[in-house]
């Protein structure tokens, strides 16, 4: 959970926006929604009963369909493109009482909704990219955030995998994070390794103090096969 911060809605008069509300999403059971903390009472909510989602996603704009096991749902930060809509990590993975998982050729989608209308205005799946579905994919954990160029900062968590895309679709950087560590495990005596990311943030690059060592090295167009 976070608090909604300052945006446009609450500016034009809407209050269930108040900067000062908090924004929760259930991953079990798959709702997101505002509360007032001065009454205690949920002033907006989305989900978990929406319409089931089909096959293949229409083209944006078009109504919030069911997003399932979600995470990190927040307001797009004002001064950022898209400010005001919720942006939320739907991992389409498992969720529900008793819980229960989706189709095995699953992948996750981002979503930005506007709150007003509850419409998805712009949605990323790994077919934006040329991929299947399942080319991105993490049922649980993981995070989305807006950039100021306008591009998506996506952490596929499971997989340990950051990556930018544009409004388009193309990814412009990734990074598999090569560290891992000993995860839970659902048996006894059979550890694991992963490099599972639960979240990663976006930071200005003038962020780290000035002498902070650092090396830059320019990106190059690898030649075709």
């Amino acid at each position: 959970m976070q608090l909604v911060g300052p945006n446009h809605w609450e500016q034009e008069g809407d209050k269930r926006f108040a900067p000062g509300n908090i924004i929760v999403d259930s991953r079990e059971a798959n709702f997101i929604a505002i509360l007032n903390p001065d009454t205690g009472k949920v002033v907006w909510r989305l989900g978990p009963n929406l319409p089931p989602r089909g096959r293949k996603d229409s083209p944006a704009p078009f109504p919030v369909n069911q997003f399932v096991g979600q995470h990190d749902a927040h307001l797009i930060a004002q001064g950022l493109p898209g400010a005001g809509n919720i942006l939320v990590f739907d991992n389409q993975g498992e969720a529900g009482y008793p819980a229960h998982p989706l189709q095995v050729a699953a992948g996750s989608r981002i979503l930005e909704i506007n709150p007003v209308s509850n419409q998805v205005v712009w949605s990323y799946t790994g077919q934006n990219s040329g991929g299947a579905p399942w080319s991105f994919y993490s049922s649980f954990i993981s995070s989305v955030d807006r950039l100021p160029n306008g591009n998506t900062l996506i952490d596929e968590g499971m997989n340990g995998r950051f990556f930018q895309v544009t409004p388009t679709g193309e990814i412009v950087w990734e990074y598999v994070s090569p560290y891992t560590g000993e995860a839970p495990t659902t048996g006894e005596g059979h550890p694991t390794r992963s490099n599972w990311v639960y979240r990663i943030q976006p930071v200005p690059y003038d962020w780290a103090p000035d002498g902070t060592p650092h090396t830059e090295a320019a990106l190059t167009t690898p030649p075709a096969p």
